[in-house]
Protein backbone atom coordinates (compact mmCIF):
# COMPACT_ATOMS: atom_id res chain seq x y z
CA UNK A 1 0.00 0.00 0.00
CA UNK A 2 1.44 3.58 -0.99
CA UNK A 3 1.85 5.92 1.77
CA UNK A 4 -0.63 8.78 2.23
CA UNK A 5 0.20 11.14 5.03
CA UNK A 6 -2.35 11.17 7.36
CA UNK A 7 -2.74 13.71 10.10
CA UNK A 8 -5.13 14.29 13.16
CA UNK A 9 -8.74 14.80 12.00
CA UNK A 10 -8.84 18.57 13.62
CA UNK A 11 -6.32 19.91 10.94
CA UNK A 12 -7.28 17.01 8.25
CA UNK A 13 -6.74 18.33 4.56
CA UNK A 14 -9.03 17.75 2.04
CA UNK A 15 -6.93 17.59 -0.93
CA UNK A 16 -5.36 14.41 -2.46
CA UNK A 17 -2.45 14.25 -4.78
CA UNK A 18 -1.32 11.32 -6.83
CA UNK A 19 1.62 10.72 -8.20
CA UNK A 20 2.33 8.13 -10.45
CA UNK A 21 6.01 7.33 -12.22
CA UNK A 22 6.29 6.05 -15.63
CA UNK A 23 7.98 3.11 -17.85
CA UNK A 24 10.45 1.23 -15.88
CA UNK A 25 9.91 3.28 -13.19
CA UNK A 26 9.52 3.37 -9.32
CA UNK A 27 8.15 5.83 -6.69
CA UNK A 28 11.55 7.02 -5.59
CA UNK A 29 11.65 8.30 -9.42
CA UNK A 30 9.29 11.08 -7.86
CA UNK A 31 10.62 11.95 -4.71
CA UNK A 32 11.76 15.22 -5.76
CA UNK A 33 8.24 15.80 -6.88
CA UNK A 34 6.59 15.16 -3.52
CA UNK A 35 9.01 16.42 -0.94
CA UNK A 36 9.15 19.61 -3.42
CA UNK A 37 5.14 19.47 -3.25
CA UNK A 38 5.43 18.52 0.56
CA UNK A 39 7.58 21.35 1.89
CA UNK A 40 4.77 23.51 -0.32
CA UNK A 41 2.15 22.21 1.59
CA UNK A 42 1.94 20.63 5.11
CA UNK A 43 0.68 17.59 6.02
CA UNK A 44 -2.41 19.73 7.27
CA UNK A 45 -2.98 20.88 3.75
CA UNK A 46 -2.58 17.99 1.77
CA UNK A 47 -2.31 14.30 1.43
CA UNK A 48 0.07 13.01 -0.90
CA UNK A 49 -0.17 9.33 -2.61
CA UNK A 50 2.81 8.05 -4.34
CA UNK A 51 1.35 4.87 -6.80
CA UNK A 52 3.29 1.71 -5.77
CA UNK A 53 1.96 -0.99 -7.29
CA UNK A 54 3.40 -0.40 -11.45
CA UNK A 55 7.47 -0.56 -10.20
CA UNK A 56 9.70 -1.81 -12.08
CA UNK A 57 8.99 -4.19 -15.39
CA UNK A 58 5.21 -4.30 -14.18
CA UNK A 59 5.05 -1.12 -16.32
CA UNK A 60 5.52 -3.39 -19.35
CA UNK A 61 2.00 -5.18 -18.44
CA UNK A 62 -0.36 -2.24 -20.35
CA UNK A 63 -1.73 1.06 -19.78
CA UNK A 64 -5.13 -0.88 -19.25
CA UNK A 65 -3.95 -3.11 -16.17
CA UNK A 66 -1.36 0.07 -14.87
CA UNK A 67 -4.45 1.90 -14.97
CA UNK A 68 -6.89 -0.57 -13.49
CA UNK A 69 -4.01 -0.63 -10.25
CA UNK A 70 -3.73 3.03 -9.77
CA UNK A 71 -7.39 3.15 -9.85
CA UNK A 72 -7.83 0.68 -7.48
CA UNK A 73 -4.53 2.11 -5.09
CA UNK A 74 -6.70 5.30 -5.46
CA UNK A 75 -10.27 3.89 -4.17
CA UNK A 76 -8.13 2.03 -1.50
CA UNK A 77 -6.62 5.15 -0.23
CA UNK A 78 -9.57 7.35 0.13
CA UNK A 79 -11.05 4.49 2.09
CA UNK A 80 -8.27 3.86 4.47
CA UNK A 81 -8.44 8.30 4.73
CA UNK A 82 -12.33 7.91 5.65
CA UNK A 83 -11.63 5.05 8.33
CA UNK A 84 -9.44 7.57 9.73
CA UNK A 85 -11.98 10.62 9.82
CA UNK A 86 -10.75 12.14 6.71
CA UNK A 87 -12.66 13.28 4.42
CA UNK A 88 -11.08 13.94 0.72
CA UNK A 89 -13.13 16.49 -1.49
CA UNK A 90 -10.78 17.23 -3.79
CA UNK A 91 -8.43 15.31 -6.03
CA UNK A 92 -5.29 16.22 -8.39
CA UNK A 93 -3.59 13.26 -10.27
CA UNK A 94 0.08 13.86 -11.56
CA UNK A 95 1.90 11.58 -14.39
CA UNK A 96 5.18 11.53 -14.93
CA UNK A 97 6.29 9.85 -18.98
CA UNK A 98 3.95 6.56 -19.06
CA UNK A 99 2.45 6.86 -15.82
CA UNK A 100 0.62 10.64 -17.89
CA UNK A 101 -1.04 8.17 -19.86
CA UNK A 102 -2.24 5.43 -16.66
CA UNK A 103 -3.11 8.20 -15.06
CA UNK A 104 -6.08 9.19 -17.84
CA UNK A 105 -7.31 5.64 -18.02
CA UNK A 106 -7.21 5.38 -14.42
CA UNK A 107 -9.38 8.84 -14.28
CA UNK A 108 -11.69 7.14 -16.61
CA UNK A 109 -12.19 4.15 -14.54
CA UNK A 110 -12.77 6.22 -11.25
CA UNK A 111 -15.49 8.77 -13.28
CA UNK A 112 -17.37 6.03 -14.71
CA UNK A 113 -17.45 4.89 -11.01
CA UNK A 114 -19.10 8.02 -9.96
CA UNK A 115 -16.18 9.12 -8.12
CA UNK A 116 -15.92 12.52 -9.82
CA UNK A 117 -19.80 13.56 -8.19
CA UNK A 118 -18.53 13.35 -4.52
CA UNK A 119 -14.49 14.78 -5.13
CA UNK A 120 -13.88 17.72 -7.37
CA UNK A 121 -11.04 17.24 -9.63
CA UNK A 122 -8.28 19.99 -9.47
CA UNK A 123 -5.19 19.62 -10.84
CA UNK A 124 -4.09 17.33 -13.63
CA UNK A 125 -0.43 17.51 -15.27
CA UNK A 126 1.86 15.02 -17.20
CA UNK A 127 5.07 15.40 -17.32
CA UNK A 128 6.98 14.20 -20.71
CA UNK A 129 4.32 12.03 -21.35
CA UNK A 130 3.92 10.53 -24.80
CA UNK A 131 0.22 11.41 -25.12
CA UNK A 132 0.60 10.35 -29.06
CA UNK A 133 2.52 7.12 -28.20
CA UNK A 134 6.76 7.18 -29.04
CA UNK A 135 6.34 6.04 -32.90
CA UNK A 136 9.00 7.81 -34.81
CA UNK A 137 6.75 10.20 -37.58
CA UNK A 138 8.16 8.40 -40.58
CA UNK A 139 7.37 7.50 -44.52
CA UNK A 140 7.07 4.38 -46.62
CA UNK A 141 9.21 0.92 -45.01
CA UNK A 142 11.62 3.11 -42.24
CA UNK A 143 8.00 3.09 -40.56
CA UNK A 144 7.66 -0.74 -40.93
CA UNK A 145 11.19 -1.76 -39.17
CA UNK A 146 11.66 0.46 -36.49
CA UNK A 147 7.97 1.35 -35.42
CA UNK A 148 6.98 -2.14 -35.78
CA UNK A 149 9.63 -3.89 -34.45
CA UNK A 150 10.64 -1.68 -31.68
CA UNK A 151 6.93 -2.49 -30.47
CA UNK A 152 7.80 -5.71 -29.80
CA UNK A 153 10.09 -4.83 -26.97
CA UNK A 154 8.24 -3.66 -24.36
CA UNK A 155 5.43 -6.14 -24.34
CA UNK A 156 1.74 -4.89 -24.21
CA UNK A 157 3.00 -1.39 -23.00
CA UNK A 158 5.10 -1.16 -26.35
CA UNK A 159 2.42 -2.21 -28.74
CA UNK A 160 0.70 0.49 -26.74
CA UNK A 161 3.09 3.46 -27.04
CA UNK A 162 3.60 2.26 -30.98
CA UNK A 163 0.03 2.17 -31.56
CA UNK A 164 -0.35 -1.27 -32.92
CA UNK A 165 -2.24 -2.62 -30.68
CA UNK A 166 -5.92 -3.79 -30.91
CA UNK A 167 -7.49 -2.66 -27.60
CA UNK A 168 -10.29 -4.87 -26.45
CA UNK A 169 -13.09 -5.45 -29.11
CA UNK A 170 -13.15 -1.48 -30.81
CA UNK A 171 -10.22 -2.78 -33.30
CA UNK A 172 -8.30 0.56 -32.30
CA UNK A 173 -5.09 1.30 -31.20
CA UNK A 174 -5.49 2.00 -26.96
CA UNK A 175 -4.31 6.03 -27.05
CA UNK A 176 -6.85 6.10 -30.00
CA UNK A 177 -9.68 4.62 -27.47
CA UNK A 178 -8.00 6.94 -24.19
CA UNK A 179 -8.49 10.36 -26.90
CA UNK A 180 -12.47 9.27 -28.17
CA UNK A 181 -14.40 12.71 -27.53
CA UNK A 182 -16.84 10.13 -26.60
CA UNK A 183 -14.99 8.28 -24.27
CA UNK A 184 -15.02 8.40 -20.26
CA UNK A 185 -11.40 9.25 -20.34
CA UNK A 186 -12.18 12.25 -22.24
CA UNK A 187 -14.99 13.11 -20.25
CA UNK A 188 -12.75 12.98 -17.03
CA UNK A 189 -9.74 14.67 -18.13
CA UNK A 190 -12.53 17.60 -18.48
CA UNK A 191 -13.49 17.50 -15.38
CA UNK A 192 -10.45 18.22 -13.99
CA UNK A 193 -10.49 22.46 -13.10
CA UNK A 194 -6.56 22.74 -14.64
CA UNK A 195 -4.82 20.94 -16.84
CA UNK A 196 -1.42 21.16 -17.91
CA UNK A 197 1.71 19.38 -19.13
CA UNK A 198 5.43 19.83 -19.60
CA UNK A 199 6.92 19.28 -22.44
CA UNK A 200 11.03 18.97 -23.75
CA UNK A 201 11.69 20.46 -26.63
CA UNK A 202 15.07 18.71 -27.12
CA UNK A 203 17.21 15.85 -25.60
CA UNK A 204 14.43 14.00 -24.95
CA UNK A 205 15.42 10.67 -25.99
CA UNK A 206 12.42 8.70 -25.06
CA UNK A 207 9.26 11.19 -26.00
CA UNK A 208 9.81 13.94 -28.26
CA UNK A 209 8.47 16.86 -28.31
CA UNK A 210 5.76 16.71 -30.71
CA UNK A 211 4.25 13.87 -28.25
CA UNK A 212 4.61 15.04 -25.40
CA UNK A 213 3.68 18.40 -26.50
CA UNK A 214 0.50 17.23 -28.20
CA UNK A 215 1.90 18.89 -31.80
CA UNK A 216 1.36 18.14 -35.36
CA UNK A 217 4.59 20.20 -35.70
CA UNK A 218 8.12 20.42 -34.21
CA UNK A 219 9.63 23.59 -34.16
CA UNK A 220 12.42 22.75 -31.94
CA UNK A 221 14.24 21.02 -34.34
CA UNK A 222 17.14 23.89 -35.08
CA UNK A 223 16.06 25.46 -31.78
CA UNK A 224 19.57 27.94 -32.48
CA UNK A 225 17.43 29.25 -35.43
CA UNK A 226 14.59 31.11 -33.84
CA UNK A 227 14.31 33.54 -31.06
CA UNK A 228 12.71 31.53 -27.97
CA UNK A 229 10.63 33.61 -25.44
CA UNK A 230 10.74 32.38 -21.74
CA UNK A 231 8.27 32.77 -18.86
CA UNK A 232 9.49 35.90 -17.02
CA UNK A 233 11.66 34.28 -13.94
CA UNK A 234 12.42 30.74 -15.41
CA UNK A 235 14.63 32.45 -18.31
CA UNK A 236 16.51 29.83 -20.41
CA UNK A 237 14.33 26.74 -19.12
CA UNK A 238 10.31 27.89 -19.46
CA UNK A 239 9.07 28.91 -22.94
CA UNK A 240 6.01 31.20 -22.81
CA UNK A 241 2.97 29.36 -23.92
CA UNK A 242 1.24 31.71 -25.73
CA UNK A 243 4.08 32.84 -27.78
CA UNK A 244 7.02 30.51 -27.11
CA UNK A 245 8.90 31.60 -30.57
CA UNK A 246 9.97 34.82 -32.72
CA UNK A 247 11.29 35.00 -36.02
CA UNK A 248 15.44 35.64 -35.76
CA UNK A 249 17.26 37.50 -38.08
CA UNK A 250 19.76 35.08 -40.12
CA UNK A 251 23.33 35.37 -39.36
CA UNK A 252 26.03 35.86 -41.93
CA UNK A 253 27.33 32.52 -43.25
CA UNK A 254 30.71 31.84 -42.22
CA UNK A 255 33.73 32.00 -45.39
CA UNK A 256 34.07 28.48 -46.95
CA UNK A 257 37.20 27.95 -44.86
CA UNK A 258 35.94 28.64 -41.82
CA UNK A 259 32.87 26.11 -42.21
CA UNK A 260 35.65 23.73 -43.62
CA UNK A 261 37.70 23.92 -40.57
CA UNK A 262 34.69 23.71 -38.25
CA UNK A 263 33.44 20.87 -39.87
CA UNK A 264 36.72 19.17 -39.95
CA UNK A 265 36.36 19.36 -36.20
CA UNK A 266 32.96 17.89 -35.40
CA UNK A 267 34.35 15.14 -37.74
CA UNK A 268 37.63 14.48 -35.41
CA UNK A 269 35.47 15.01 -32.38
CA UNK A 270 32.58 12.46 -33.49
CA UNK A 271 34.92 9.40 -34.29
CA UNK A 272 35.70 8.36 -30.70
CA UNK A 273 32.16 8.18 -30.65
CA UNK A 274 31.60 6.22 -33.99
CA UNK A 275 34.41 3.47 -33.07
CA UNK A 276 32.47 3.26 -29.93
CA UNK A 277 29.29 2.38 -31.09
CA UNK A 278 30.57 0.04 -34.02
CA UNK A 279 31.51 -2.44 -31.16
CA UNK A 280 29.11 -1.55 -28.50
CA UNK A 281 25.69 -1.93 -30.60
CA UNK A 282 25.91 -5.39 -31.82
CA UNK A 283 26.71 -6.20 -27.93
CA UNK A 284 24.56 -3.95 -26.39
CA UNK A 285 21.73 -5.06 -28.67
CA UNK A 286 21.66 -8.58 -28.44
CA UNK A 287 21.31 -7.51 -24.68
CA UNK A 288 18.51 -5.43 -25.05
CA UNK A 289 16.47 -7.76 -27.22
CA UNK A 290 17.23 -11.07 -24.83
CA UNK A 291 16.22 -8.59 -21.90
CA UNK A 292 12.99 -7.35 -23.43
CA UNK A 293 12.31 -10.97 -25.00
CA UNK A 294 12.80 -12.23 -20.87
CA UNK A 295 10.02 -9.33 -19.85
CA UNK A 296 7.70 -9.78 -22.05
CA UNK A 297 7.06 -13.46 -21.19
CA UNK A 298 6.81 -12.69 -17.41
CA UNK A 299 4.83 -9.32 -18.36
CA UNK A 300 2.57 -12.09 -20.13
CA UNK A 301 2.26 -14.28 -16.94
CA UNK A 302 1.29 -11.17 -15.17
CA UNK A 303 -1.52 -9.90 -17.13
CA UNK A 304 -2.83 -13.03 -17.58
CA UNK A 305 -2.82 -13.45 -13.30
CA UNK A 306 -4.53 -10.17 -13.13
CA UNK A 307 -7.40 -11.13 -15.49
CA UNK A 308 -8.10 -13.68 -13.86
CA UNK A 309 -8.31 -12.14 -10.29
CA UNK A 310 -5.32 -13.84 -8.90
CA UNK A 311 -3.09 -10.66 -8.52
CA UNK A 312 -5.09 -9.13 -5.39
CA UNK A 313 -7.49 -6.96 -7.84
CA UNK A 314 -10.81 -7.71 -8.44
CA UNK A 315 -11.11 -6.41 -12.00
CA UNK A 316 -14.35 -6.99 -12.68
CA UNK A 317 -15.41 -3.17 -10.78
CA UNK A 318 -13.02 -1.76 -13.87
CA UNK A 319 -13.98 -3.65 -16.96
CA UNK A 320 -16.16 -1.58 -17.61
CA UNK A 321 -17.96 -0.95 -20.79
CA UNK A 322 -16.28 1.19 -23.25
CA UNK A 323 -17.24 4.45 -24.49
CA UNK A 324 -15.74 4.40 -28.02
CA UNK A 325 17.55 -1.92 -10.80
CA UNK A 326 21.21 -1.98 -12.90
CA UNK A 327 19.90 -3.95 -15.90
CA UNK A 328 16.81 -2.56 -16.54
CA UNK A 329 18.51 0.78 -16.61
CA UNK A 330 20.91 -0.58 -19.23
CA UNK A 331 17.76 -2.22 -21.21
CA UNK A 332 16.07 1.49 -20.64
CA UNK A 333 19.09 3.33 -22.19
CA UNK A 334 19.55 1.06 -25.00
CA UNK A 335 16.19 1.50 -25.89
CA UNK A 336 16.38 4.91 -25.54
CA UNK A 337 19.77 5.30 -27.90
CA UNK A 338 17.77 2.84 -30.42
CA UNK A 339 14.40 5.26 -30.63
CA UNK A 340 16.49 8.72 -30.62
CA UNK A 341 18.54 7.34 -33.95
CA UNK A 342 15.60 7.49 -36.02
CA UNK A 343 14.85 11.40 -37.53
CA UNK A 344 11.78 12.72 -37.81
CA UNK A 345 9.94 13.12 -41.03
CA UNK A 346 7.31 15.54 -42.60
CA UNK A 347 4.29 15.48 -45.09
CA UNK A 348 4.80 16.68 -48.42
CA UNK A 349 3.77 19.84 -49.30
CA UNK A 350 0.18 20.10 -50.56
CA UNK A 351 -0.94 17.25 -48.44
CA UNK A 352 -1.84 19.05 -45.76
CA UNK A 353 -5.27 17.47 -45.92
CA UNK A 354 -3.56 14.19 -44.34
CA UNK A 355 -2.87 16.01 -41.28
CA UNK A 356 -6.56 16.02 -40.33
CA UNK A 357 -9.77 16.04 -42.18
CA UNK A 358 -11.75 17.91 -39.55
CA UNK A 359 -9.51 20.26 -37.92
CA UNK A 360 -6.95 23.21 -38.93
CA UNK A 361 -3.23 22.58 -38.86
CA UNK A 362 -3.13 25.69 -36.61
CA UNK A 363 -1.19 24.39 -33.44
CA UNK A 364 -2.25 26.17 -30.52
CA UNK A 365 0.08 25.64 -28.15
CA UNK A 366 2.54 27.62 -30.55
CA UNK A 367 1.02 30.71 -30.56
CA UNK A 368 0.58 31.86 -34.11
CA UNK A 369 3.21 29.72 -35.43
CA UNK A 370 1.20 28.07 -38.62
CA UNK A 371 1.94 24.24 -39.11
CA UNK A 372 1.38 23.62 -42.31
CA UNK A 373 4.40 23.23 -44.51
CA UNK A 374 6.27 26.13 -45.95
CA UNK A 375 6.35 26.62 -49.78
CA UNK A 376 9.53 27.71 -51.16
CA UNK A 377 11.43 27.62 -47.81
CA UNK A 378 14.03 24.87 -48.46
CA UNK A 379 11.52 21.68 -47.03
CA UNK A 380 12.07 19.50 -50.14
CA UNK A 381 16.16 19.29 -49.53
CA UNK A 382 15.09 18.48 -45.91
CA UNK A 383 14.54 18.81 -42.32
CA UNK A 384 18.17 20.73 -41.98
CA UNK A 385 16.84 23.42 -44.22
CA UNK A 386 13.43 23.78 -42.28
CA UNK A 387 14.74 26.49 -40.38
CA UNK A 388 17.03 28.58 -42.97
CA UNK A 389 17.37 32.17 -44.42
CA UNK A 390 14.35 34.36 -45.23
CA UNK A 391 13.45 36.71 -42.02
CA UNK A 392 9.86 36.75 -41.23
CA UNK A 393 7.46 38.46 -39.08
CA UNK A 394 7.24 36.94 -35.88
CA UNK A 395 3.35 36.22 -36.15
CA UNK A 396 4.00 34.39 -39.87
CA UNK A 397 6.32 31.72 -38.23
CA UNK A 398 5.91 28.27 -39.80
CA UNK A 399 7.28 24.50 -39.89
CA UNK A 400 5.88 22.21 -41.76
CA UNK A 401 3.68 18.72 -40.63
CA UNK A 402 4.60 16.21 -39.33
CA UNK A 403 4.23 12.85 -40.30
CA UNK A 404 1.88 11.48 -37.88
CA UNK A 405 -0.89 8.85 -38.78
CA UNK A 406 -4.85 9.92 -38.90
CA UNK A 407 -5.16 8.28 -35.25
CA UNK A 408 -2.04 10.84 -33.77
CA UNK A 409 -3.90 13.52 -35.71
CA UNK A 410 -7.38 12.87 -34.13
CA UNK A 411 -5.63 12.39 -30.78
CA UNK A 412 -4.24 16.12 -31.11
CA UNK A 413 -7.79 17.19 -31.98
CA UNK A 414 -9.19 15.61 -28.98
CA UNK A 415 -7.18 16.76 -26.44
CA UNK A 416 -6.70 20.09 -27.90
CA UNK A 417 -10.36 20.71 -27.40
CA UNK A 418 -10.48 19.87 -24.16
CA UNK A 419 -7.19 22.22 -23.53
CA UNK A 420 -3.88 22.01 -21.68
CA UNK A 421 -1.74 24.99 -20.95
CA UNK A 422 1.30 23.84 -22.33
CA UNK A 423 4.77 24.47 -21.40
CA UNK A 424 7.74 24.01 -23.58
CA UNK A 425 10.98 23.65 -21.05
CA UNK A 426 14.64 23.73 -22.83
CA UNK A 427 16.68 22.06 -20.61
CA UNK A 428 20.36 23.12 -21.78
CA UNK A 429 22.71 21.37 -19.44
CA UNK A 430 21.75 17.82 -19.49
CA UNK A 431 21.49 15.47 -22.69
CA UNK A 432 18.95 13.27 -20.59
CA UNK A 433 16.09 16.06 -20.30
CA UNK A 434 13.24 12.84 -20.13
CA UNK A 435 15.14 12.47 -16.56
CA UNK A 436 16.01 16.14 -15.76
CA UNK A 437 12.77 17.46 -16.03
CA UNK A 438 11.38 16.05 -12.68
CA UNK A 439 15.00 15.45 -11.18
CA UNK A 440 14.57 11.67 -11.33
CA UNK A 441 18.12 11.39 -9.20
CA UNK A 442 19.58 14.20 -7.45
CA UNK A 443 22.32 15.40 -9.40
CA UNK A 444 23.55 18.74 -10.22
CA UNK A 445 23.25 18.04 -14.07
CA UNK A 446 19.43 17.51 -13.15
CA UNK A 447 18.91 21.80 -11.42
CA UNK A 448 17.42 23.18 -14.62
CA UNK A 449 14.42 20.52 -13.83
CA UNK A 450 14.16 22.05 -9.97
CA UNK A 451 13.11 25.13 -12.32
CA UNK A 452 10.56 23.04 -13.77
CA UNK A 453 9.04 21.83 -10.66
CA UNK A 454 9.35 25.18 -9.08
CA UNK A 455 7.16 26.15 -11.69
CA UNK A 456 4.59 23.45 -11.55
CA UNK A 457 4.50 24.07 -7.97
CA UNK A 458 3.37 27.86 -8.48
CA UNK A 459 0.56 26.75 -10.69
CA UNK A 460 -0.55 23.93 -8.57
CA UNK A 461 -3.96 24.85 -6.87
CA UNK A 462 -4.87 23.40 -3.45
Amino acid sequence: MATATSTPASTSPDHLCVLVHGLWGNPQHLKFLSTSLRERYPEDKLHILVATRNTGSFTYDGIETGGERVANEIEETLEELAKNGHEIRKLSVIGYSLGGLIARYAIGLLFHKGLFRKIQPINFTTFATPHLGVRTPLLGFHNHIWNILGARTLSLSGRQLFTIDSFRDTGRPLLAVLADPDSIFIRALAQFKNRSLYANVVNDRTAPYYTTGISRIDPFVKPDAVKINYVEGYDSVILDPEKPLLAKQPEAMPAFPQRLTKNTKIIFRRLPLVAFLVVFIPIGTSIFLVSSAVQSVRSRQRIRMHKEGKAGIDIGRYRIPLMLNDVRREVEDMFENMNNTHEQEYLPAGSEDLASPTSPIHSPNLGRMNSSPRVNSGFDSGPESIFEAKSQEADSLEFPTLALTPDQFAMIQALDDVGFKKYPVYIHKHNHSHAAIIVRIDKPGFDEGRLVVKHWLSEFEI
